[in-house]
């Protein structure tokens, strides 16, 4: 059985340059790059002083908390299209 191919691209999330590999297209790889960089600035502009790590802690709270919604709605809707 042979491996799905690999990207392997270069990204900017919040100044600092990650070479993320993986089996998505490098067009996915850089729009979730760019949703991470995004957020991390908005909790950074409401949060000026903490430090990256913590704010990259928050991003992933945050992205989590998206997430679990996210899989609760499609929970919701496909209960509702059985009934």
């Amino acid at each position: 059985m042979s491996q799905p191919s690999k990207s392997r691209i270069t990204v900017d999330i919040y100044g600092v340059q990650y070479t993320i590999i993986g089996t998505e297209s490098t067009r996915h790889i850089r729009q979730v790059a760019s949703i991470v960089d995004e957020k991390m600035r908005e909790i950074n502009a409401m949060n000026p002083s903490l430090d990256t790590s913590k704010l990259a802690v928050l991003t992933a709270i945050n992205a989590v908390n998206d997430l679990i919604k996210l899989q609760e709605r499609v929970e919701q809707l496909e209960k509702e299209i059985k009934e």
